[in-house]
């Protein structure tokens, strides 16, 4: 009996990973490390999804494999939503885009049952973007964190083989997003404010004594890292409850995540030590560093994880106040 989740051969799938190899060497060098434990099918799959993931982004934020903020706004950004929407429902659907990162999307939504409404999750957070939105609390942060990356944790964890109906575990991986997504707000504070955006809720920037867009003025920078360092142990707390459902996936998939979460909680870490300087330049982990991490996770694959709850907003949660809010 054929396996519906065999990898079917053949000259345009070769072509698609090949395209996804080469899209995330170059968009998260951290991400394409880790990768590299998967084994071959999961890490083509792997590949495939973050090329689509990638795109959305490249066209929703006007950028080049993540690089400066466009700042074409309005119409111009509710078209390109539009467009993402539309080459995703055609990926999803088993019809050729013209578009390799969205093609690469249909190929690993048929093999591993990736559904639409996954998709959407991860497309309502650059309808976010589209909107000029920026988080009043802590809450409304999470929520754009589930969005842009928990729900994207959610997706790869079915690409590993988690069953769409294991909810704990999904949970887990969702909390893996968000930890890597509040160590990228802390990092890029300065990016974001070049593009005309703040992730950084307005509540802690009240309670910090920052005025609403002075966060990185030099009389602000002491009050800044101490929301910075705030950012890096919520990472750390929804990291530690990543862990927990990192040990129920195969080895090398373990040991995978396990570098990942790693190689980004690190840089969380970097930015909440760097003092009032540190968005001077841009904080990254170098080859070694990342040596280091896979290494040290390779150990941690042989351990258990400390028993670790759900931070207080979970996927479940996160879910249901979009759906309230309108997402």
């Amino acid at each position: 009996m054929t396996d519906p989740r065999a990898v079917p051969t053949g000259p345009d799938r070769a072509a698609l990973v090949a395209h996804a190899r080469e899209t995330i060497a170059r968009g998260s060098k951290s991400f394409a490390a880790a990768s590299r434990l998967f084994d071959r099918t999961t890490r083509e799959r792997v590949w495939l999804l973050y090329a689509w993931c990638r795109a959305c982004d490249d066209i929703a934020d006007e950028q080049d494999l993540g690089g400066e903020l466009g700042k074409t706004p309005g119409a111009a950004a509710d078209e390109r939503l539009a467009q993402i929407r539309r080459l995703t429902d055609l990926a999803v659907a088993g019809i050729a885009t013209g578009n390799p990162s969205f093609d690469a999307l249909g190929v690993v939504a048929k093999e591993c049952g990736l559904t639409r409404a996954m998709a959407e999750d991860v497309i309502d957070g650059f309808a976010l973007d589209a909107a000029d939105w920026s988080p009043r609390s802590e809450a409304d942060l999470l929520r754009y964190c589930f969005h842009v990356a928990g729900a994207v944790g959610v997706m790869m964890a079915v690409v590993m083989g988690v069953a769409p109906d294991d909810d704990d575990t999904l949970d887990r991986a969702c909390d893996l997003g968000l930890a890597f997504q509040l160590g990228n707000i802390a990092r890029d504070v300065a990016e974001d404010d070049r593009g005309g955006r703040c992730y950084l809720p307005a509540e802690w920037l009240a309670e910090a004594d920052i005025p609403p867009g002075e966060q990185l003025r030099p009389c602000y920078r002491a009050a800044l890292v101490g929301v910075a360092k705030r950012l890096a142990a919520l990472a750390a707390d929804y990291e530690a409850s990543a862990r927990v459902g990192a040990a129920r996936l195969g080895f090398r998939q373990r040991w995978a995540i396990l570098s990942a979460a790693g190689i980004y909680g690190a840089i969380a870490r970097k930015v909440a030590a760097g003092g009032p300087r540190v968005w001077d330049a841009r904080v990254f982990t170098s080859r070694n560093e990342k040596l280091g991490w896979v290494l040290r996770a390779g150990l941690q694959t042989l351990g258990r994880p400390a028993p670790c709850q759900h931070p207080r907003w979970s996927r479940t949660s996160l879910k249901a106040r979009a759906r309230r809010q309108g997402a």
